[in-house]
Parts: structure tokens; sequence; C-alpha cells
């Protein structure tokens, strides 16, 4: 009786330290159009921030801030067309 309770309780043991070792499931992967949404949301909210940066500068001239949205719509609209070319 005393063979089998050791016993026992070294199976359990072992049992238990290899559950424990055993590893979680790996998260499901994103689709690629559930992956290329979320890179237009993070491009849009970069873009918008960006914008509000440049409108709300206390120091630079109209001139300015209408340059740099120019080139900031065309680099916009240039990585908006590289996110689309992938899908």
């Amino acid at each position: 009786m005393k063979k089998f309770l050791i016993s026992a309780i070294v199976l359990i043991g072992f049992s238990v330290s290899l559950n424990a070792q055993k590893r979680p499931p790996a998260p499901p992967h994103p689709s690629k159009t559930e992956l290329s949404n979320s890179k237009l949301r993070e491009l849009n909210k970069r873009y918008n921030s960006e914008k509000k940066m440049i409108l709300n500068h206390p120091v630079a001239t109209k001139k300015m801030k209408n340059d740099q949205l120019k080139a900031l719509n065309i680099r916009y609209q240039n990585e908006k067309k590289l996110l689309r070319a992938t899908r």
C-alpha cells in the first residue's frame, strides 16, 4: 500500500509537470484584409494628427502651412497607393 501511494504521488507529479510545460495555442493570424484595414486606420490616424499639428502650429505662416499640407497630402496619397497595391 505504501509503495502504491508513493508511485501514485510520483505519477501525479510527473503529469502535472508535463501539463505545465505545454505551450499555449498560437494566436490566430489576421486575414490579409484585416491587416490592410488596420494599416489603413493607422495611416489615417497618423495623417490626421500630423495635419492637426501643422494647422495648429503657432509660428508658421499661412504659406508655410499650405506648402506643408500639400507635401503631407502627396505623401499620404503615395502611402495609400502602396497599401492598395499590396492587397
